[in-house]
């Protein structure tokens, strides 16, 4: 094996996760490729002991916004690459790993701001819960903080190939099983559901190769506890069902 791909030693560095994300989004299929991309994705970070006191959190009302550092659990491998393919390049222009916002790297940490809905207990657990997230469920939190508007927001800084948000999205229609399937959802446990849907399938979740075409093939999205299918359709995404996962 070539040395840049061997992994740092194990024992050189011991992280404890200080939460548990339990999010709308069940697979990574479907999760926005930023932070704040959807307003309506909610998720609950369930807080470990021994850090779930309240004192550790103490302040924390006072910010709109914190940073999370994360692990990108789902892409942990035993090797890594200098190099990858964003989707804002079209997925066909190389980029080192370092420039990147990959989930694929070295130590697969993820670095999100999300919103801060505040923090309560529940069941017997302390809960924070966040919104406008690109958390997968099931992944582990390493650290919180709060964001600083004076510090973190940097009016000059750009990136040539990314230098602006998506804006492009499908128009998005809900075919009449889909529509029948949200409107007996309860509100309380799916927040904001259609709306969460029609940001996810608008921006159009498939891989860079696919994006822009017309296909007869069927997608499915895991969203809380549900599979939503959808298809592209000529300039348009249709919803088709909304149907609880078995």
């Amino acid at each position: 094996m070539s040395r840049h791909r061997s992994r740092p030693s194990e024992d050189a560095l011991t992280l404890t996760p200080v939460a548990i994300a339990r999010s709308c989004f069940r697979d990574k299929f479907g999760v926005p490729r930023q932070p704040g991309m959807t307003r309506h994705a909610w998720a609950d970070l369930i807080i470990q002991p021994p850090f779930n006191r309240e004192d550790a959190f103490r302040g924390l009302e006072a910010c709109s916004h914190i940073w999370l550092t994360f692990q990108f659990h789902e892409a942990v491998r035993a090797d890594w690459r200098p190099t990858i393919r964003p989707p804002r390049l079209g997925g066909n222009k190389k980029i080192g790993v370092f420039a990147s916002r990959s989930p694929f790297r070295p130590n697969s940490l993820g670095l999100s701001v999300v919103r801060n809905e505040g923090l309560s207990r529940r069941d017997g657990h302390l809960v924070l819960r966040v919104r406008e997230h690109d958390l997968i469920d099931g992944t582990p939190i390493l650290d919180i903080k709060p964001y600083l508007p004076f510090a973190d927001a940097v009016s000059e800084a750009h990136l040539e190939w990314a230098s602006t948000a998506p804006t492009e999205r499908l128009p998005v229609v809900f075919a009449s099983e889909a529509v029948e399937q949200l409107e007996i959802l309860d509100q309380t446990r799916y927040p904001d559901f259609q709306a969460l849907i029609e940001d996810v399938v608008a921006y159009d979740p498939r891989p860079s190769f696919r994006r822009g075409r017309i296909e007869e093939r069927i997608y499915g999205a895991h969203l809380y506890d549900h599979n939503v299918r959808f298809r592209f359709d000529d300039d348009q995404v249709t919803v088709l069902t909304v149907s609880l996962l078995d």
